[in-house]
């Protein structure tokens, strides 16, 4: 591979394991390489510490803590910290290595941005940003050379060198980032937080719209002066017909207190989101005159070496007493301050010292910074390097009226403010103790304070309806006047809406009753043609009742339908029986064929199922009816013995009656009754006379 800068490094290997295979970028504090993980096999990114750097025993400490903190962020928009190590005179960070181009490499190529490509940009920086303040870290130089747009398009928010854990202390002599993104507070020597970043980023997306930063100036220490003495103005003051929600935006980020700006990245990123769902395409498209071309970024094979960029560094004088909100500090009369390189550089704000910065820079980029002579006050740092104005005196005589004025106004003020906190509304009163009262009592005794009460209701299960449970404030609690009590009053206990059961099983209703905070009362039992046994026939309170919780409905289950006694209608001609059946609340059903009967008439029950006991009311009771007697061929049993006459005739199905004829001394059958040869019903008496 061709090398770009020869280098004592480059074929080297370090800790037998990174091999250097070129330079990517060199600054005052650090170089960066592109090597390979032998290990690993893979490319990498290897950031080689600067020697004067390494012979500090403090800075190895902290360079030590903050790669242990960067390595910690594992997310898909920050490079991530792999390694670090230190091999002979040589110590380094390893971080992933990200093929493409740096944001201000696209910046420079295309200048402003369409909103929609500026906040496609800026919302992963947001949420990169946002892992790591989670992870308690803050960058402390956000800026385009730190953002890294890979060939696939990634977007990752790369060198955490310089970033603090937020619980340490920041605001230690010597504050480092870049003085074009450097937020007020770091300037002031103020202690810094996670919002210090988003100052930087609502920088870095203003220059993403109008392809200009904010503040520039002849000097570093001007345009730091700007950053504390300016407001970051309006995006479409430089780009008309911007939305005015990109303008909020802009300058909720870079509000100079840090109060006013969003509480974290996430807050941030939020709102972001949300006004890029609600804004049209044509603001989001919106180029204004003389835009680039709003297609879509074409990938380039550029390194992202944005972790080499901190090359020029500005020191700052400070006086040990710090001077007020407004001017920096460190710009004592008759000191000299020199800045070295452009002003998008990493720039450092130290106590008194002298320049650091990159030789080869140096002698190209230097400019001086004069107070003014000896005894003169400081000039008023000015926007865009312009004279500061001297104010003239004004007239004398309107000077001591507007004076008179302004002295009458303070004292009519003093006095309503004596007034209102003494006797008016803003005197301080304890709020009474009206609990267990009405509320008509109750919004007495706060009248009688001078103190005006609102009613709000809320159920109670124990007050009864129309009395104070409490009041917010509290009673005894010291108040203004003009502020509300709330009184709670009660709206009697909670009410649930019966729910209703009637058809469903009694394991079913105490379940629907249990889920609606209701329980089961009396269950009694009642006979029912239609109810199935076992279900709800009725309920009190009925459905959709209110009742407390814990209150009983009482169920009416059924038992199904009532039994009667069945009556013996065998024997009883089928019109009685019918009838007879019918008054117990019996069906009748009649068998399809009649039987023959020697006891039952013909057309009269011979049997019936159930026979007898009882049965459900309404059930079905089977009869079966009588064809009579069947008629049988009598045999001529005259001149057979006796007993062989009987069995003839028993086993055809008659009854045999004998009378005997002088002691029936011969055994033989002279006569029968009914004679042989004719019928005679089954079962019936055949009478023989025998001799």
């Amino acid at each position: 591979m061709q090398h770009r800068v020869p280098d004592r490094l480059v074929g080297r290997v370090i800790d037998q394991r990174y091999e250097i295979v070129e330079r990517l970028a060199r600054g005052g504090m650090s170089t960066v390489y592109l090597a390979v993980d032998g290990r690993l096999d893979r490319e990498v990114a290897v950031k080689v510490m600067a020697d004067h750097l390494t012979a500090d025993p403090d800075f190895l400490d902290r360079f030590i803590r903050e790669a242990r903190a960067a390595a910690r962020l594992n997310h898909p928009h920050v490079v991530q910290v792999q390694d670090r190590g230190a091999d002979d005179d040589v110590v380094y960070l390893v971080m992933e290595y990200v093929p493409g181009q740096t944001l201000r490499q696209v910046l420079d190529q295309r200048g402003r941005l369409t909103p929609r490509h500026a906040l496609a940009l800026i919302d992963p920086v947001i949420d990169g940003l946002a892992a790591a303040h989670d992870a308690g870290l803050i960058h402390r130089d956000v800026k385009p050379e730190n953002v890294l747009i890979g060939h696939d398009g990634r977007v990752k928010v790369a060198d955490f060198g310089l970033v603090r854990a937020i619980t340490a202390p920041t605001n230690s002599t010597t504050l480092l980032g870049t003085v074009a993104y450097i937020a007020p507070e770091v300037v002031l020597g103020d202690p810094t937080d996670a919002r210090s970043d988003l100052y930087s980023v609502g920088v870095l997306l203003y220059e993403l719209l109008t392809g200009r930063q904010p503040f520039t100036g002849a000097s570093a220490v001007q345009v730091a002066y700007a950053h504390v003495n300016s407001v970051v103005p309006p995006p479409s003051r430089l780009v008309p017909g911007l939305s005015p929600d990109l303008d909020e935006l802009v300058q909720w980020c870079a509000a100079t207190d840090p109060d006013n700006r969003p509480v974290h990245a996430h807050a941030l990123l939020e709102e972001l989101r949300h006004i890029q769902s609600t804004m049209t395409d044509e603001d989001l498209d919106q180029a204004g005159p003389s835009a680039p071309d709003a297609g879509l970024l074409a990938p380039s094979p550029a390194l992202a070496a944005s972790a080499a960029r901190d090359t020029e560094r500005t020191v700052l004088p400070e006086r040990p007493d710090r001077p007020p909100r407004g001017m920096p500090a460190g710009i004592p009369g008759g000191d000299r301050t020199e800045v070295i390189g452009p002003l998008a550089a990493t720039t450092a704000i130290s106590g008194p010292g002298v320049v650091t910065g990159a030789p080869e820079r140096a002698a190209a980029d230097t400019s001086t910074v004069r107070p003014g002579h000896a005894g003169a006050p400081l000039p008023r740092p000015t926007r865009g390097g312009t004279a500061p104005v001297s104010l003239h005196r004004g007239h004398a005589r309107r000077r001591g009226v507007l004076l008179v004025v302004l002295a009458l106004l303070v004292a009519l003020v003093a006095g309503l403010l004596a007034w209102f906190f003494g006797y008016g509304p803003g005197v301080a009163v304890a709020v009474p103790d009206v609990r267990t009262r009405t509320l008509a009592a109750a919004e007495r005794s706060l009248a009688e304070l001078g103190l005006a009460g609102t009613v709000r209701r809320v159920n109670d299960e124990v007050a009864a309806i129309g009395t104070v449970i409490d009041t917010d404030p509290a009673a005894a609690t010291p108040i203004r006047r003009f502020q509300p009590v709330t009184l709670l009053v009660s709206a009697g206990p909670t009410l649930y809406a019966v729910p209703g059961v009637v058809g469903r099983t009694t394991e079913e209703a105490r379940a629907t009753l249990t889920g609606a905070r209701l329980d089961v009362g009396t269950v009694s039992g009642a006979w029912s043609e239609t109810v199935a046994a076992g279900r709800v026939l009725s309920q009190l309170p009925a459905a959709d009742a209110q009742r407390r919780a814990g209150s009983g409905v009482n169920l009416v289950v059924s038992r199904g339908r009532q039994p009667v006694d069945v009556p013996d209608v065998t024997g009883s001609p089928e019109r009685q029986a019918r009838q007879r059946l019918a008054d117990a609340g019996l069906l009748v059903a009649l068998a399809p064929a009649r039987v023959f009967s020697g006891t039952v008439p013909e057309g009269s029950v011979t049997a019936q199922a159930p026979a007898g006991g009882q049965a459900p009311r309404g059930s079905t009771v089977n009869l079966t009816l009588s064809k009579g007697p069947r008629m049988v061929e009598v045999p001529d049993l005259i001149g057979t013995q006796v007993d062989q006459a009987r069995r003839r005739l028993e086993t055809t199905g008659f009854r045999v009656e004998v009378r005997e004829v002088l002691g029936g001394f011969f055994g033989t059958v002279r006569a029968q009754d009914p004679a042989g040869g004719g019928t005679a019903p089954e079962g019936s008496t055949i009478v023989l006379t025998v001799v």
